[in-house]
């Protein structure tokens, strides 16, 4: 018979609490029943098993067997203490439950002979400093000398020198359990020197905190280790059945560490009435959870290859980051790494288990994770194929000034399926890392810092949940956009500008709105279309001082070579948006040119409506603006295939633009205009008519329009275009908005009914 228990002693948070679900499943699939199988339901841990709820307690109190958590490599493991109050009481034990754990001890004795004698030297040399009889300046005295100071320094290097070497012997020969934990605890990096996963502190101690002496502390409050059969001290059944059932324990220990995993009891300020506190914990708590650390041995995973050799190869570990959780800092970067613990829904054996924690390399394309974000994306991919429905974020941050501690920073959930936008960040893998050290250089400016910790946060949300909400993707490209700002002006820009974007960015950020609509136009168009319908001469190079390949900055000396050229300073959509139209004319002039070198790319030109709207403030310019500087930089070519399939909706032309800009509006085309009856408007842009328009004189900008349509053939019968001076200058704006020829063509049979 199957039982079902929910274990409410087990939750996501905190982590002592995460890790104990796994080792309660460990031990009882590995020592009672093979088949076992675990799950989280929401925040509850459950556990299908033939072993009923009382036969699961009596498994803890009575066939339990300790795995052996051996640390010899550490001083306070207790190796080198003569009669250590946590390792000798296990070391003599008398229980079956106990044999193996009595053999890890023996194993790592085996070792320890030459260390010892090293690790007694560097105690005699620190004794000299420490007899009883001395004053303080005699102690201050000798611990300052060279003598003293050089006798210390060579023999912490011998015990170093003798520690690095045993932590090899022991990969080599150890086996069983106690190698187990061995794998937890470190790995031999590319050096052949031992890397610590920051699960378990470094090697297995977190400071002068050693997991394993403590765990061995709390087996002899658990178990009667003088017993034959090692029974149950009388308290057990309490602790067994907080672990299990969450059932409140009046027998918990007050004054026990606990290490990192559990910060809520950890002791110290604010956990109790006075200014300080002992923590109080149940010692099943730390025996159990520290059972389930060896579900994440490191052996098991793949190896993170591009992390930085500090970093260990444990499941799903990522650099710390100062974004994408409520209480991050850029304090938080030097941390000892994040870790996103997998919450399963499919019920799983502890087999299956250990095979999804090997799966914890998560690679984007053929490149290992690097960042919360890129482990974010491949999750995402993974957890879809696995069965995962969300993942608990750790950071190993400290806190308090004090040791640190594994603090959640919040849940990351994993959608159903996804979404066929999420390719669009690959995009700026490499640029994100340039910009990030940009951002983390000493000198770097609050300013740079806060946007790029918000352009993380802003792709965490897209990544997280609202990959199909377009308003989270334009939140991307605004703080793309913000960041270019802040590189124009000198700061970070040797991340270089954002990098190509493929044309898939507009599908995800299209929020079906003219500032969107108007946006994508202004930012494709060129000074005309070469072959494939590819523009010639975009526009990005007015926005930013790019080189002659427009794919890096320009740069003079240390710093950006502004030219003339650079007219848009992304302070108000309108001033920028006149600053185009004028720097093009000039630039039209002096190479002989009569039109306003302005074309639409295809399938990205104004329509009626949005123009209707932009003229008759409708449209927010200054948004517009926004999205447009970082829309610049899709890739060109890519758009020109890819719009062919690609329609983007237009809403109805109820509304059009007053005549007057009309008549402006063909004044200033990019190309001359041929109708069906043979008709060709061929009209030379005047820059005196858009200065006109740009100082607000509406009134003389007509006039010289409808001169010019008269001049050209086009019976134009509007007389008058008076506008308020802020109307003109919109008038001037919208002029750098592109039209099609069939636009422009309906604007003049709207003009002139016998030009169709």
């Amino acid at each position: 018979m199957i039982h079902i228990h929910y274990l409410d002693g087990c939750s996501p948070t905190p982590l002592a609490h995460y890790l104990k679900a796994l080792g309660i499943l460990r031990l009882v699939a590995e020592q009672a029943d093979p088949e076992a199988r675990g799950w989280w339901n929401g925040d509850r841990f459950c556990l299908a098993t033939t072993l009923g709820a009382k036969e699961i307690e009596s498994f803890f109190l009575h066939d339990y067997q300790p795995t052996p958590l051996v640390s010899p490599w550490n001083k306070g493991a207790g190796f080198f203490n003569k009669k250590d109050p946590g390792l000798s009481p296990v070391q003599e034990s008398k229980g079956d439950r106990f044999a193996a754990f009595r053999s890890g001890i023996s194993a790592s004795r085996k070792q320890l002979n030459e260390i010892s004698r090293a690790d007694q030297k560097v105690r005699d040399i620190k004794k000299k400093a420490k007899m009883p009889e001395m004053s303080a300046a005699e102690r201050n005295r000798i611990k300052n000398s060279e003598d003293y100071k050089s006798q210390l320094r060579e023999a912490e290097k011998e015990f170093k020198q003798l520690k690095s070497r045993l932590i090899a012997d022991l990969q080599l020969r150890w086996r069983g359990q106690h190698r187990e934990w061995m794998d937890a605890a470190m790995v031999l990096g590319d050096d052949g020197g031992p890397k610590f996963p920051a699960l378990l502190g470094t090697g297995g101690n977190d400071g002068r905190f050693d997991f394993t002496n403590n765990f061995m502390k709390r087996l002899g409050e658990v178990f009667d280790l003088n017993s034959d059969e090692g029974k149950p001290q009388p308290a057990a059944l309490a602790w067994v059945r907080g672990i299990l059932w969450n059932i409140p324990v009046p027998g918990n220990i007050s004054g026990q560490p606990v290490g990192q995993y559990l910060p809520g009891m950890a002791g110290g300020a604010n956990n109790a009435n006075g200014p300080d506190a002992d923590s109080l914990v149940n010692p099943l708590d730390f025996i159990i959870m520290l059972e389930g650390t060896i579900a994440f041995r490191s052996s098991a995973s793949r190896r993170f290859e591009s992390l930085e050799s500090s970093r260990a190869a444990t499941p799903f570990v990522v650099n710390a980051c100062g974004a994408a959780y409520p209480s991050a800092s850029t304090d938080d970067e030097g941390a000892r790494g994040e870790q996103w613990m997998p919450l399963w829904s499919q019920p799983s054996t502890y087999k299956e288990l250990r095979r999804l924690l090997a799966e914890g390399r998560a690679q984007i394309s053929s490149k290992a994770v690097r960042e919360p974000l890129d482990l974010a994306r491949a999750v995402k991919r993974l957890g879809v194929a696995r069965g995962i429905k969300s993942f608990q974020r750790y950071g190993y941050i400290e806190r308090n000034g004090q040791s640190n501690l594994a603090v959640p920073l919040g849940r990351f959930n994993v959608a159903d399926q996804t979404s066929e936008h999420m390719a669009c960040i690959d995009d700026l893998d490499l640029w994100l890392r340039h910009l990030r050290r940009e951002a983390r250089d000493k000198n770097a400016p609050a300013r740079l810092r806060q946007v790029e910790k918000s352009l993380v946060d802003a792709l965490f949300t897209v990544t997280a949940e609202h990959s199909q909400d377009p308003d989270c993707w334009q939140g991307v490209l605004s703080q793309l956009a913000e960041i270019e700002a802040i590189m124009r002006q000198g700061t970070g820009h040797e991340a270089q500008p954002v990098p190509p974007l493929r044309p898939e960015w507009v599908a995800a950020s299209n929020d079906g709105s003219p500032e969107f609509r108007l946006a994508l136009a202004f930012a494709l168009q060129g000074g005309g279309r070469g072959k494939s319908g590819i523009p010639v001469d975009p526009i990005r190079r007015h926005w930013l001082p790019l080189d002659q390949k427009q794919r890096r900055f320009a740069t003079s000396g240390n710093g950006l070579d502004m030219q003339p050229e650079v007219v848009m300073h992304g302070r108000r959509g309108l001033d920028d948006t006149i600053a185009l139209v004028q720097r093009r004319l000039v630039e039209a002039s002096q190479h002989g040119g009569r039109h306003l070198p302005l074309d639409a790319a295809r399938q990205a030109s104004a329509s009626i409506a949005d123009l209707t709207a932009l003229l008759t403030g409708g449209v927010d310019l200054d948004r517009t603006l926004a999205l447009a500087r970082v829309l610049m930089a899709l890739d060109h070519r890519a758009w020109a295939a890819w719009s062919k399939k690609y329609t983007m909706e237009q809403p109805h032309d109820s509304e059009w633009p007053d005549d007057p800009w009309l008549a402006i509006r063909l004044c200033t085309l990019p190309w001359p205009l041929r109708v069906k009856s043979g008709f060709e408007l061929d009209i030379g842009a005047d820059p005196v008519l858009v200065r006109r328009l740009a100082t607000g004189d509406a009134t003389t900008a007509f006039v010289i329009a409808s001169r010019r349509l008269r001049a050209a053939g086009v019976r134009c019968t509007i007389r008058s275009g008076a506008a308020p001076p802020e109307t003109a200058r919109l008038w001037a704006a919208a002029l750098a908005f592109p039209i099609t020829k069939t636009t422009a063509k309906r604007f003049l049979s709207h003009l002139d009914p016998s030009k169709e």
